[in-house]
């Protein structure tokens, strides 16, 4: 699991941005499909976006559901919101879904490729109904997007 954080001042909260199983293999997983930036990239971009609206992030990425799950049961009463993309536990697991309405935060649920351009089973969503918002396809940038918009929601 890695777990890095911005160094700056909190100012307006903490921003948990959540990345599941095979995500750290970002750059040279499928380059075609998810591009070439890696995790540190993309860790990065997140830790700018939020900046630039006085929050911070905690940015931790984990192959291992039950990781995912304690990092969002940790966010409740410390964050201000949550950035996730938990790629294929997107599709299949209900637990994720259960904590996301558990802790109460608006939540961004973020995919790197147009989901609904892919195989059929990619096209299921458990963590859709209880985000606030979705964004698929747009890149890496969707997770700046995805601050963006919580950095609005939560103003």
């Amino acid at each position: 699991m890695t777990d890095a954080s911005s160094a700056t001042d909190a100012g307006r909260g903490t921003i948990l941005v959540l990345n599941g199983p095979n995500l750290n293999l970002l750059g040279t997983r499928e380059p075609e499909k998810y591009g070439t930036s890696t995790l540190a990239d993309v860790e990065q971009l997140a830790m700018d976006a939020a900046g630039a609206h006085g929050f911070t992030v905690d940015c931790v990425q984990s192959n291992h559901e039950g990781d995912l799950l304690d990092a969002i049961h940790a966010a409740r009463g410390t964050a201000a919101g949550i950035v996730i993309n938990a790629g294929a536990y997107t599709h299949t697991s209900v637990a994720l879904r259960d904590a996301l309405a558990a802790v109460e935060l608006p939540a961004v649920e973020v995919h790197i490729t147009n989901v609904h351009k892919r195989e059929e089973f990619r096209h299921h969503s458990y963590l859709s109904p209880v985000c606030t918002a979705v964004i698929v396809g747009a890149g890496v940038q969707g997770y700046k997007l995805a601050i963006d918009f919580l950095a609005g929601a939560v103003a």
